[in-house]
């Protein structure tokens, strides 16, 4: 029973205490006025009956009334329902203003104050009880009776309200009165825990929607704060009402306040969760809340922050949840679309919708929950049941542990209120309980069924309804209202009166006596036992069957763990990697527990090493997978076996597996321990009481199940039968069982103490380490690196020899587990009532066993330390390249493979990756070499490496290899040569040894200057580059500067060139001189008019042999051979020659990025060139490039100009300003340039009639005129593709107009935009007069005849006029530079404005495809497949952009106009854009000089950023990887997949360049100009200069040697056609992958460093056959394709001819000539013949056609599959090596040095003819010898061109070198002093000389050779 309401309250306005306008409220009368003992008087009600503030109001406002919500300390929840009405007064205002001073009057503007105003007065009921309405009626009653003065007293109504006792629950009808008249009937509710809610939840969801309800009940329940927003204080409450009562059966723990008091607002940025309602009055004041949760019931919006991630139901439960609201909330939707609707389907009645919502609810809550009483844990039955719920368990039973929303359920207070309500196993049941409990196969079945669910749900509500409202029929209320006219009539109304406190106080005491006489009411509670429902373990997997083929898998793991028990342990070896893997899935690693369990005997099984090794790796790999949770419990079952399995390592001392598997998370999380212990304690307690109730109980016990089973008793229903009896039982049984399960639980913390002190303390305590620096909470950081078992070997002991304080350290470890231990022990003790006396004894134990342990553990340390350390494979030196260094030497690793399928085996082939091996550190390149860990590939050797140059993103990783136990920390490196390394260091590697690898490979990967790179170190001694001072480099730096300042003003006009070098003048010593010196001052030579210097003025003749080095570079040979310019011996410039070489820059003062020799217009001098570069970026002026031989059409390039330069470039330049700007005369003068430019083409000058060329006939112009008409559709369709759409459809003109328009001018359609877009004419379009296009503009003429025009006469000659529809010159340029200029009619050149790819586009696009070619990690996403990455990458967009502006100018320069390329800073797409042309048009830049050329010439001299833009230095690295030249090769390479009969050379070479530009291994590709190579004096090395002999510095230079050699990169199909130009396809369509992107060659490493090709097979050779036991060896032979170099093991058929060919010659003893030679030989007869047969065979010409083009295409398709690559053999096997003497049938391979040994090699440091006597009884006879101080060794020839060495003398063996004396057979007429003698350790040598002087060079050469040494 229980009062009906706690207290009255009447609180009324105070008067006193006004603030500025902000009333307070206080209480009048309270009654009673002593407190209840039961339910204290709660403070602030005052607040809460006008929770927007007390104030007076000008007008009467109607009663109100509504429920606060107030809880008190002790979380108990009062209801307080106000009822509120206004009372007048006079206004205090007026009579405080006639008081007041005057300032106080300005202060307040003159409001006319009312003279009555009205107070609020709140007539207040407090109740334990909920019961709205009731209390509505009482309140209105007591108001109704002070209104119209009824005669009952309020004295006695309010006695009577408060002792009312009503029943709490029971489903009772109460008839109450007050003693007005009045009746009210009361209704409990049957089951007082189910909610009573009315009809809230349904008005919830009609103010909400459905999913915004979900979205809160989803946040109350994951603890977010949510606050309600209404103008009603009623709905506010009402809407917090149905929320709590949807969350049944949860209870909501937090802060609950359904109506906040204004002034208690900043309530809301409490920091914990909290369901709060304010009025929206305070809307604004909400608004700054970031992490609250907002519904506004009014508006029906749910605002949710950013901030705040609300985790939702898990699918497909959500779905489903939707779909059984919107069906009870909005039945007509499903029928809506219904041909003939059913008549009524009106939803239920708001208080029966209400029930079926929360039927739904309650459904929900039954599928979350489903089985949770399996997973609770009962720990005491005595005195009180204690229950604890295993969490991990029931996730992972559910497979829901990856599910956000019931993890965190899981984890609120709620649902820990609900497991300590809900778990003890005897009590009373509820719906709930039911529900969970026996309906949980009917919901599965009917999940899926919306209408089975419904039924269900309104049956579900139907109880719901019955449980609030047990009494249909309720009798009549009646209760008075106020009356009409009382209301109105309030005017002259009296207050509310002043009750009789004592009067009220009898009422109370008179109830309270009367209660205590009276019996107690007793309703007995109904207990029972709590059904559990079906157990968790026939709930499937939500995906169905756990793993496909999963019983395979177990039957792989059952005869694995069979082989290692019978000691089979080859067979367990092979199995392991299968086990390995079949471990990932949960059954399999079940099952490897439960078969481990059988082969323990009394908790032991000693095993021998290697058994224990394996076992120990597969708990270790079962570990790994699981989470630190061990959802599926497979470390619980694992913990019991790491105990038992040992193994003996000496007198006594055993080591146990658990020493070698702590390296796991789940080992350190307090939560694992935590369910393992209490799990244990239910099962000990299970078995105490089944002990004790043997006998006649047993029988009872197996209760017989449905199925006739027999079932095991739970422990819960055990302790409920427990809890049944207690009551019945005698004290000192009740006491006995107490004890009894106390020391239970006593005794397993001690077994768990020494457990956990097993698995967290390391095997070796004397390193200051623990499990993992994230484990233990409060532990110190600690690394995690740590030696296994028997891996110990010498790192361990290096380690402990290094710590001075052992004992120190140890007891850190020791200390940090006793304090995790005892965290636990507190924590299950006092959860589970141990005694104190009891935890006292534990804590003090605790200590003792971990120190006890940790001695044990010394003794174990000791001897695993002496065990045989594991065979780990050997491991492999990689070969280097001469004058390559190992920085850092073999770190024992594991290469990882990554998301290439091929080598991991899963495209078929075996599993060459995950290897283990080490990894090497060179200056030059970073090197894996290893071996496969599987064993049926082990014998391969598998090899990746990349030039560290390349190194483009180096991040860590951890890895967990399969193999073994540990999460290593691992690194991935990216190359840009398209290589990935996912190393994991072995954990014999100790981290900061990692570390200083990653500094060295920055070190390596960014020197401070390019001087640093590999291509400068090479072949020098010492590791790092050393870097300079900064001081002394700067000081030095800034006397230069000076210097050379000084020296420029000195010697303008005449310069000297001191050095032999070309550089210059002062630059003596090669120190960097950098930005320092501005451009300006350099420049100071402008003062001379600089067209007076020509070359030959400005260079004495005593220097001119230095010019001849600039002479000689690239582009001057090239010039000459196009025409361009020359330079003779005079070095007089031809004057008929349209084009002069200009050395204005052979100061680099114009321009830095230039080469010293530019090509300009022979008008031009050079004053004009220094004004116009200004104009351009990076003065980067135009100048010609390459000269069209038969049109004669020039090819320009620029940079961009200035966005100054732009306007006043295209405005037209002619207004009458008597003095020209400085601005317009420079682009007067740029105009000039360009038309000096146009004067030069054949084409104008002709028809300007100004014939300069009388060689260039007219019939030819008319030849390439009619060749244009064909072309021009073609060339302007192609313009139109390459400007894009959105410029060349001017809006203004019909179709017609245009049509027309663009017959007469295909060419002139692009305009730039403004005026020129609209006026649809062309070039002269306008003047033709034929009426057709529009009106023509005036000024046009006048500006052709004024100053355009060449010709005296004033108008075009008529030729040009009628002929010339295309431009002379077109200018490829910016779209985004070229706004806003005007384009001039009668210019004779044309813009062309393009959109540009910039820089950051083609960095971004090369990172994606580096990610789609070589992805990091499988991605089984459909989405990102392979194709799908590679079209996101975009670099098939760029290609096809870059080659469709190509063809474009291709085209044009074919048609007979010139073209300027003037794109960005004229150093990238300029550069691509440019070359790609010249490749296009001229057969020349096909071959290998030629393409050699066409490089050094665009690309090197021209100034492309290659130190830049591949962030090969420190200062570079911000900047990132661009590949812009790696993209021209790309290109290159499209085009020779189209035109594979054009290139001499193959795609191998391109390969080979796209590899080492980046490399570093040259120095080619290094630095950014010229000028910056002269400065370091890279330019001209001399031939002689080289230091070491090995090093190639030119990649140029390399590549001859090697193709001397080898046909590596010679095309065969190579038949080129006479003056071709090439027009390729350049749509994505017809774009391939480029293989270079794709390949790799684990055998080999990349095979682009020809020497190490070399190497490898010659150790191969030297390794003496093994005797071979299995057998014949078959001849195939498996090629692997992501292992062998295909082109190698699978050569084509020249190649292998030619090969053959070799080693034929080789066994007969001949020279053998050089394959190019024989190659040659070949096509010549080819030819003949094919000239010889009248017809020819297909056969005979197939090879050689070059003379029938119309045979040429069709069988070049034949050799094009070949693979065109070729082989090193052919490379190695010229020369026989020299060690040994060749073995007939098998030349040997060379040796190390003698690669690239042409006769005159260098590394022959003294030769000549020497007589040498034979054997016993042979002659003598003159040989060519050799003497080489590289390698030591004398060697001799037959003769001095032959290649084929004779034998070697190595000087390592000679003793002495004597004269000697003339012995018989000697050659006649030679000095006796000629002779000599050469003793070695084997025999003496008897040689010759010419004379004696030669004889004594010979003595002495030797004899320095040997001093050397």
């Amino acid at each position: 029973m229980a009062r009906l309401a706690d207290y009255f309250v009447v609180v009324g306005y105070d008067l006193d205490k006004r603030v500025e306008g902000e009333g307070q409220g206080r209480i009048l009368q309270r009654f009673p006025e002593k407190d209840w003992e039961d339910s204290p008087f709660p403070q602030g009600i005052e607040l809460f009956c006008q929770p927007s503030g007390w104030q007076l109001v000008p007008e009467q406002q109607p009663a109100s009334f509504f429920v606060a919500v107030l809880t008190d300390i002790n979380s108990d929840r009062h209801y307080c329902a106000c009822f509120t009405f206004w009372e007048g007064l006079d206004n205090p205002q007026l009579q405080k203003v006639e008081a007041s001073e005057v300032d106080e009057v300005d202060e307040e503007p003159a409001v006319v104050q009312p003279a009555k105003v009205f107070a609020p007065k709140s007539l207040v009921l407090v109740s334990q009880l909920d019961y709205t309405e009731v209390f509505r009626n009482c309140l209105g009653l007591i108001y109704t009776i002070y209104v119209d003065g009824l005669s009952a007293p309020l004295e006695t109504v309010i006695g009577n309200l408060l002792t009312c006792v009503i029943p709490i629950a029971g489903g009772s009808q109460r008839t109450i009165t007050l003693g007005a008249g009045d009746r009210q009937v009361i209704q409990t509710p049957i089951d007082d825990s189910l909610p009573v809610s009315g009809s809230s939840v349904a008005q919830l969801f009609r103010q909400l929607g459905i999913v915004n309800v979900l979205y809160l009940f989803c946040a109350a329940l994951t603890e977010h704060k949510i606050l309600f927003l209404s103008s009603s204080y009623q709905r506010l409450t009402d809407a917090c009402r149905g929320l709590l009562a949807i969350m049944f059966p949860l209870k909501y723990s937090f802060t609950y306040v359904p109506i906040l008091p204004g002034k208690l607002l900043e309530v809301l940025s409490t920091p914990t969760p909290f369901i709060i309602g304010v009025n929206s009055f305070f809307r604004s004041e909400t608004q700054e809340l970031l992490d609250v949760i907002i519904a506004d019931l009014d508006g029906g919006t749910v605002t949710i922050p950013e901030c705040v991630h609300i985790s939702l139901l898990p699918e497909p439960l959500l779905q489903q949840t939707q779909t059984a609201l919107s069906m009870v909330l909005d039945p007509e939707l499903e029928v809506a679309d219904h041909a003939f609707p059913p008549p009524s389907t009106q939803p239920s009645s708001l208080k029966i919708q209400d029930k079926e919502i929360r039927a739904v609810f309650l459904w929900l809550f039954a599928r979350l929950f489903q089985g949770y009483r399996w997973c609770l844990h009962i720990i005491r039955i005595h005195p009180e049941p204690v229950i604890r719920f295993h969490k991990a368990a029931f996730l992972g039973h559910r497979t829901l542990t990856e599910d956000d929303f019931l993890t965190k359920v899981l984890d609120g207070m709620a649902f820990a209120g609900f497991v300590s309500e809900r778990g003890p196993p005897y009590r009373a049941t509820d719906l709930f309980d039911d529900l969970v409990a026996n309906e949980v196969e009917r919901i599965r079945q009917e999940e899926a069924c919306p209408h089975k669910v419904m039924v269900h749900v309104k049956e579900l509500a139907e109880q719901l309804f019955k449980n609030e409202n047990p009494y249909p029929a309720v009798a009549m209320h009646k209760v008075q209202r106020p009356s009409e006219n009382s209301q109105n009539t309030v005017q002259n109304q009296i207050p509310f009166p002043v009750l009789d406190e004592v009067a009220v106080q009898l009422f109370i005491d008179h109830a309270a006596a009367k209660l205590k006489t009276a019996p107690p009411v007793v309703k007995v509670e109904v207990k029972s036992m709590v059904p559990s429902g079906p157990p968790l373990g026939d709930i499937v997997d939500r995906n169905g069957n756990v793993m496909a083929n999963s019983a395979r898998r177990l039957e792989v793991v059952r005869n694995c763990i069979a082989y290692i028990f019978e000691n089979k342990m080859l067979e367990a070896k092979k199995l392991m990697p299968a086990v390995l893997r079949a471990l990932k899935g949960r059954a399999a690693r079940v099952c490897l527990t439960q078969e481990l369990n059988q082969h323990v005997l009394q908790n032991r099984a000693v095993l021998d090493d290697q058994q224990f090794d394996y076992i120990v790796r597969m708990m270790n790999c079962t570990l790994q997978d699981c989470s630190h949770m061990d959802e599926h419990g497979i470390a619980a079952a694992l913990l019991p076996l790491v105990t038992a399995f040992c193994r003996k390592l000496g007198a006594g001392i055993t080591q146990f597996a658990y020493s070698c598997v702590q390296e796991h998370m789940v080992w350190t999380n307090m939560q694992f321990w935590e369910a393992m212990f209490y799990s244990d304690v239910q099962n000990h307690i299970r078995a105490l009481y089944l002990e004790t109730e043997d006998g006649e109980q047993q029988k009872n016990s197996e209760q017989q199940d449905g199925s006739g089973s027999r079932r095991e008793i739970s422990a819960l229903e055990l302790a409920s039968e427990q809890n049944r009896l207690w009551p019945t039982l005698t004290k000192e049984l009740q006491t006995e069982r107490v004890q009894k399960e106390e020391s239970t639980v006593f005794s397993q913390a001690i077994h768990y103490a020494n457990r956990m002190s097993y698995l967290l303390l390391p095997l070796d305590t004397s390193k200051n380490r623990l499990l993992r620096s994230t484990g233990l909470g409060d532990v110190e950081s600690v690394s995690n690196s740590y030696v296994t078992n028997s891996i110990a070997g010498s790192m361990a002991e290096s380690y402990d020899t290094e710590s001075g304080f052992e004992d120190a350290e140890s007891s850190d470890v020791a200390n940090s587990v006793v304090r995790f231990i005892n965290r636990f022990v507190d924590k299950v003790c006092n959860e589970s009532g141990v005694t104190n006396e009891h935890l006292k004894a534990l804590h003090t134990m605790i200590p003792d066993i971990v120190q006890m342990h940790i001695e044990t553990l010394d003794a174990v340390h000791r001897e695993s330390k002496r065990l045989p350390p594991i065979q780990k494979p050997k491991l492999l030196r990689p070969t280097l390249l001469p004058g390559e260094e190992l920085v850092m030497d073999a770190m024992r690793v594991h290469l990882i493979p990554d998301g290439r399928e091929e080598a991991t085996g899963l495209m078929g082939g075996p599993p060459l990756l995950p290897a283990e091996g080490a990894i090497f550190l060179t200056t030059y390149r970073l090197i894996f070499k290893g071996t496969p860990t599987d064993p049926l590939v082990g014998e391969q050797v598998v090899t990746r490496s990349f030039p560290i140059a390349s190194l483009t993103k180096e991040k860590r990783i951890s890895v967990t290899l399969p193999m073994d136990q540990f999460v290593q920390e691992g690194l991935q490196l990216r190359s840009c040569t398209f290589q990935l390394m996912k190393i994991a260091f072995d954990e014999e590697v100790a981290s900061d040894l990692a570390e200083v690898f990653r500094k060295h490979m920055h070190k390596l990967r960014y020197p401070q200057h390019v001087q640093g790179t590999f291509a400068f170190t090479v072949g020098q001694c010492g590791k790092l580059v050393v870097e300079h001072k900064a001081k002394d480099k700067n000081q030095s730096l800034k006397t230069l500067s000076k210097n050379l300042v000084k020296s420029a003003k000195r010697t303008i006009g005449r310069q000297y060139v001191t050095r032999k070098k070309y550089s210059p003048p002062t630059l003596e010593n090669r120190s960097s001189f950098q930005s320092e010196l501005d451009e300006d001052e350099i420049s100071v030579s402008e003062e001379v008019d600089q067209s007076s210097l020509t070359l030959s003025s400005t260079i004495r003749s005593s220097d001119r042999q230095t010019m001849s080095n600039v002479v000689e570079r690239a582009c001057c040979r090239d010039y000459q051979r196009l025409g361009l310019g020359t330079l003779s011996n005079s070095l007089t410039r031809s004057k008929n020659e349209p084009f002069r070489i200009s050395t204005a820059n052979r100061m680099y003062t114009i321009c830095r990025s230039y080469p010293g020799l530019l090509i300009v217009p022979q008008s031009i001098p050079d004053a004009t060139i220094h004004r116009i570069c200004r104009c351009y970026r990076q003065n980067r002026f135009p100048v010609v490039c390459w000269r069209n031989s038969r049109t004669k059409a020039v090819l320009l390039r620029s940079a961009g100009l200035h966005a100054k330069g732009v306007v006043g470039f295209f405005k037209s330049s002619n207004a009458s300003t008597a003095v020209p700007s400085q601005a317009d005369s420079t682009s007067l003068e740029q105009e000039k340039y360009l038309q000096a430019i146009i004067s030069s083409m054949p084409s104008y000058s002709e028809s300007s009639g100004r014939n300069t060329l009388s060689g260039f006939t007219s019939t030819h112009m008319s030849t390439s005129d009619s060749s244009d008409k064909l072309r021009q559709p073609k060339i302007g369709a192609l313009m139109k593709q390459v400007m894009g759409t959105k410029e060349d459809v001017p809006g203004t003109f019909s179709r017609g107009a245009l049509g027309q328009r663009a017959k007469v001018i295909s060419l002139s359609q692009p305009k730039v935009s403004g005026k020129a877009r609209n006026s649809p004419r062309g070039k002269w379009g306008s003047i033709r007069g034929s009426g057709r296009l529009s009106a023509y503009n005036p000024d046009v003429g006048t500006r052709l005849a004024g100053k355009e025009s060449p010709q005296p006469n004033g108008g075009p000659s008529e030729a040009l006029f009628l002929r010339q529809q295309k431009a002379y010159l077109y200018i490829i340029g910016d779209k985004a530079q070229l706004k806003g200029g005007k384009q001039d009619a009668f210019q004779q050149w044309e813009v062309v404005p393009i959109e540009v790819c910039d820089v950051r586009q083609v960095k971004n696009s090369f990172k994606k495809l580096m990610k789609a070619c070589v992805p990091s990690s499988q991605l089984p996403d459909p989405s990102t497949s392979f194709l799908r990455c590679l079209e996101e990458s975009e670099w098939m967009a760029l290609l096809h952009r870059v080659l469709q502006v190509s063809v474009l100018v291709v085209e044009l320069l074919d048609a007979g106009s010139s073209v300027m390329v003037s794109l960005e800073d004229g150093w990238d797409v300029t550069t691509q854009v440019v070359s790609l042309v010249q490749l296009l048009s001229d057969p020349y830049y096909r071959t290998f000089d030629g393409f050699r050329l066409l490089v050094e010439k665009e690309w090197l001299s021209f100034g492309h950023r290659f130190s830049h833009r591949g962030a090969q230095t420190l200062g570079s690295q911000s900047s990132g990887f661009t590949p812009v030249f790696l993209q021209f090769l790309d290109c290159v390479h499209q085009i020779h997949l189209q035109f594979p009969m054009e290139f001499e050379f193959s795609q191998y070479y391109l390969k080979f360049l796209a590899y080492h530009y980046v490399s570093n291994r040259f120095r080619t590709f290094l630095l950014d100009s010229d000028y910056e190579r002269i400065e370091l004096g890279v330019l001209y090395e001399e031939k002689g200069e080289r230091k070491s002999p090995q090093v190639c510095k030119s990649v140029w230079d390399y590549i001859d040697r090697l193709n001397k050699k080898t046909p590596i990169f010679y095309n065969y199909m190579f038949s080129p056609e006479d003056e071709e130009v090439l027009r390729p396809y350049t749509f994505i369509s017809n774009l391939k992958v480029w293989d270079f992107y794709m390949e790799e060659t684990l055998s080999e490493g990349p095979s682009y460093d020809w020497e190490l090709r070399g190497r490898q097979e010659r150790v191969a050779e030297e390794a003496p056959e093994k005797p071979d036991t299995s057998g014949p060896k078959s001849q195939r032979r498996v090629v692997w394709p992501c292992y062998d170099s295909l082109s190698k093991v699978v050569p084509d058929a020249i190649t292998k001819l030619l090969q053959d060919l070799q080693s034929l010659e080789a066994e007969l003893g001949q020279t053998s000539e050089k394959w190019k030679d024989t190659w040659d030989k070949i096509k010549t007869t080819q030819r003949t013949e094919t000239k010889l047969e009248s017809k020819p065979s297909f056969s005979s010409s197939l090879l050689m056609s070059s003379n029938l083009s119309h045979q040429r295409r069709s069988q070049g398709v034949y050799l094009q599959e070949s693979g065109v690559g070729s082989s090193i053999n052919l490379a190695l096997d010229c020369e026989a090596s020299a060690t040994s003497t060749p073995v007939p049938g098998r030349p040997s391979t060379s040796t190390l040095y003698s690669q690239f040994q042409s006769t005159e090699s260098e590394n022959r440091s003294f030769e000549g003819i020497l007589f040498k006597k034979g054997a016993l009884l042979k002659p003598w006879k003159p040989r060519w010898f050799v003497l080489d101080k590289t390698k030591h060794q004398l060697r001799y020839y037959e003769s001095r061109q032959d290649k084929e060495c004779k034998g070697v003398i190595e000087l390592a063996e000679v003793e002495s070198v004597t004269p000697g004396t003339p012995a018989m057979g000697a050659p006649k007429n030679v000095e006796e002093k000629a002779f000599f003698d050469l003793k070695t350790t084997k025999r003496v040598y008897n040689f010759c000389a010419q004379d004696s002087l030669n004889a004594q060079l010979w003595m002495d050469s030797v004899q320095s050779c040997l001093s050397d040494a």
